[in-house]
């Protein structure tokens, strides 16, 4: 079953690259636990089939870091990139991406975060293995608001202005 605008997010594992060591996180991967992390904030997300591929990487993930501050004048806590990689991946996409303090760029590396949401893509013939779909969301206290999922293979409707439009 594919999560629907409405739905309350299903709780996961995901985990994020820390870069700057704090008190709650020390350097390298770190959970994160997708109800305690959505509770209480507005959140964009959008997901990507891979890191550093090339429509994610000159696309997809430039028009939301560009984008930050138009969603944070609209009320939105937190971006976040989600795509079936390892934190380590995405920590590097991320730094590759100069996304710090805009955008964070969460990792769920066995993809059950996107199988749950029934938002997954099988390119195992193609040798990638199980990813995400590509699609966006706004998620206002774990909760579904808006869902824009991509049919078509390109970037079309889960892009940074169709969800700021919608905001």
């Amino acid at each position: 079953m594919t999560i629907k605008v409405g739905d309350q997010l299903p709780e996961a594992r995901l985990a994020e690259y820390v870069n700057v060591a704090s008190e709650a996180c020390a350097i390298g991967p770190s959970k994160v636990m997708v109800h305690e992390a959505t509770k209480g904030k507005k959140i964009a997300i959008f997901a990507v089939p891979g890191a550093f591929t090339p429509t994610c990487s000159e696309q997809h993930a430039p028009a939301y870091i560009a984008a930050a501050d138009q969603f944070k004048a609209k009320g939105v806590d937190e971006i976040w990139c989600l795509s079936v990689n390892d934190p380590f991946v995405m920590g590097a996409w991320g730094r590759e991406q100069k996304a710090d303090g805009k955008v964070r760029f969460i990792a769920d590396g066995s993809g059950t975060f996107t199988k749950a949401l029934g938002l997954e893509f099988d390119l195992t013939k193609g040798g990638l293995g199980v990813r995400s779909q590509r699609y966006s969301m706004l998620v206002e206290d774990g909760v579904v608001k808006v869902l824009n999922v991509e049919d078509s293979g390109h970037l079309e409707t889960s892009t940074a202005e169709k969800l700021l439009s919608q905001i």
